[in-house]
């Protein structure tokens, strides 16, 4: 009997081997329990953040109607962009399947379309995953944060919406791009591109329903000024925007990495019933072997 391929090296080899992949399903799996954990809480950071941002946005935009006409450097869009600087959030770790590699890939393209446009590039990355390769390609980096992309909290978003927000007031960049993985579901997280500053005047228009609920609810009396609230509250809502695609990108990363280690047990699995196979020929050969190697001994005797 001929088996196929180094699979039959010996019995002993391949139970080995099946040892060796069994101890991987095992880990993979843990991984994907573990990931399963983090998701539900990610998610429940998720849905718990989302009314205040919700209820920043309203505010937002009451306050810009009081405040009228208003120039503020958030709110300044620039026509002349010669500087963009693009974020790209990314893990600490790998295992998460394509996570990373289409943030990053997405992010690249950024750069290609802007340098194409004439605009120079400069990067302010979260994650290892971002910085090693940032680094490697030697990009201009201005900064990077790691450590925590698995559990990111408000002050770490804070640190990134300051230093983005300084760096556009000071005229350092004309332009911000914040590009992470909006999580759908745990089966899908979606590559989004979001422009972080300037603020869209957009946000801060309501609609003529709100116009006309405003109008009856009658006048309020700010203070300080509605200007003061406004200047106060923008670079609120820009660490806000930063912390929901921190959280976005946190349960993004733990849904990839569940369903790249389900996807690994399940090869495990597969591979595991391949080599049961091969083991179970190699050792009916041996068997076969032996049988035809007593009748041969045999024949010698009684000729």
């Amino acid at each position: 009997m001929e088996l196929d391929g180094p699979l039959v090296a010996s019995v002993q080899d391949i139970k080995r081997r099946i040892r060796s992949v069994r101890n991987t399903r095992k880990i993979t799996r843990a991984m994907e329990l573990v990931a399963a954990a983090k998701l539900r809480k990610a998610q429940a950071r998720i849905e718990a953040m989302r009314p205040y941002a919700d209820r920043m946005l309203e505010l937002m935009a009451g306050v810009s109607q009081a405040a009228g006409a208003v120039r503020l450097p958030l709110l300044e869009r620039r026509e002349n962009v010669q500087k963009v600087a693009i974020v790209p959030v990314t893990a600490d770790r790998g295992l998460a399947g394509g996570f990373n590699a289409q943030v990053i890939r997405r992010a690249l393209a950024l750069q290609r379309e802007a340098r194409a446009a004439g605009q120079e590039v400069v990067w302010f990355s979260t994650g290892r995953k971002a910085a090693s390769t940032l680094r490697f390609r030697r990009l201009n980096v201005v900064q990077s944060w790691t450590g925590f992309s698995e559990r990111p909290a408000y002050s770490d978003a804070q640190a990134l919406a300051h230093a983005v927000a300084e760096a556009y007031v000071q005229g350092e960049v004309d332009k911000v791009l914040v590009v992470y993985n909006a999580f759908v579901s745990a089966l899908t997280q979606k590559v989004t591109v979001r422009e972080l500053l300037p603020i869209s005047q957009e946000l801060l228009e309501t609609s003529g329903e709100d116009r006309e609920q405003d109008r009856l609810r009658g006048d309020f009396i700010f203070e300080p000024e509605p200007e003061e609230i406004l200047e106060r509250l923008l670079p609120v809502y820009v660490e806000t925007e930063v912390y929901r695609a921190l959280l976005e990108s946190a349960a993004s990363e733990q849904g990839a990495r569940m369903t790249a280690m389900r996807n690994a047990s399940k090869a495990a699995g597969e591979l595991i019933d391949t080599l049961t196979l091969a083991m179970n020929r190699a050792r009916q050969a041996e068997i076969t072997q032996e049988i035809l190697e007593v009748v041969a001994g045999a024949d010698a005797l009684t000729a």
